[in-house]
């Protein structure tokens, strides 16, 4: 059901946030196919380095940081 007052749709609207924000990011892009390549590596890329949010002092980040560089660097060994 769509109600047509201006506040009542808040919940909705506010769901399709991080579409939104792909689709802006998109727009940068020349191709689907390209903005796809890059999407998909660099979700995998900041899962690795952004702590989550039940995360919530510095040393525990600090921690979450430094395993995720030597799992980056470890990576990047065995493409290299």
């Amino acid at each position: 059901q769509h109600l047509s007052h201006k506040g009542l749709n808040n919940r909705a609207e506010n769901s399709h946030l991080p579409l939104r924000k792909r689709e802006r990011i998109m727009q940068k892009f020349r191709s689907p196919g390209s903005c796809q390549r890059f999407v998909s590596v660099f979700s995998a890329v900041r899962n690795l380095f952004v702590p989550p949010a039940s995360i919530n002092n510095s040393i525990s980040r600090h921690i979450h940081r430094v395993r995720a560089f030597a799992q980056w660097k470890a990576a990047t060994a065995l493409a290299a």
